[in-house]
């Protein structure tokens, strides 16, 4: 496959294209500051785009197979919650129309938590759950993945763990750890994997030795309701009625597409 990966210069994707490229696919990573470049592969195809102006992501999604979203805000507040964690995948998605491609989207464990302070003050689990919902609205196959909190892993905390419902709301490693180099292996994995099509679980490592195949786990999971925007298992705390005019906008509109 022939994957895009958005936040390829990133913690996480960095991991994503080098394991892309192990597992024998080929990575084009959308780069936005070029003197980062170095920090990739070098057989890594390179396309410079910035996921906040979809002037710049026409051409990034051509002639592509899946998409790899491992963005992330950084701590730039509300402004770029929206701008990022949600601007960016409403955008690609929105290139993407006239196209099928399959969709692995990494947010957090603890996403459906909305009244802690840090929520309060950055809305960031809010605005990566509306990205969830408009991956879910697509059409497109996706994966969902939601990572515990990354190399917090003792050397014998291995063993993966798909869970559902999202209900480890402590704010901190106790509701669980995952190595970047696993949760980049779920991500591709995923995507080949017709047991993960249209799901979404929160993933977490626990003490024991990590499994071979990945087939039996996605088997396990329950898959989302095609008619709902949000995890098969999820929190009913967020209603769509009283969501910004924008977001509502926007399922409606990748809804009607994705139904013709």
């Amino acid at each position: 496959m022939k994957i895009l990966i958005a936040g390829a210069t990133g913690s996480i994707g960095r991991q994503v294209v080098k394991t892309v490229i192990a597992m024998g696919h080929q990575p084009r990573a959308l780069v936005r500051n070029r003197q980062k470049v170095k920090l990739l592969p070098p057989d890594s195809e390179i396309f410079y785009g910035d996921i906040s102006l979809p002037e710049t992501l026409k051409d990034a999604v051509k002639d592509i197979d899946a998409v790899i979203f491992t963005l992330g805000s950084d701590g730039q507040g509300r402004i770029g919650a929206r701008a990022v964690d949600y601007g960016g995948v409403r955008n690609i998605v929105q290139a993407l129309q006239g196209s099928r491609v399959r969709i692995a989207l990494m947010t957090t464990i603890g996403v459906t938590e909305r009244l802690s302070a840090w929520n309060q003050r950055t809305e960031v689990h809010d605005w990566k759950r509306r990205a969830e919902r408009l991956v879910r609205a697509s059409g497109h196959p996706y994966t969902i993945v939601r990572p515990g909190w990354f190399d917090y892993n003792s050397h014998d905390e291995q063993r993966l763990v798909f869970l559902q419902g999202d209900r480890r709301h402590s704010g901190s490693p106790e509701d669980g750890v995952i190595s970047r180099k696993q949760l980049a292996r779920i991500l591709v994995a995923a995507l080949g994997n017709p047991a993960a099509e249209n799901k979404t679980f929160e993933l977490v490592a626990e003490r024991g030795t990590e499994q071979q195949h990945l087939s039996p786990l996605f088997s396990a999971l329950a898959a989302d309701n095609r008619t709902e925007i949000d995890g098969v298992r999820d929190l009913d705390n967020m209603p769509l009625a009283q969501e910004p005019e924008s977001v509502i906008g926007d399922l409606k509109r990748y809804t009607a597409s994705a139904r013709q």
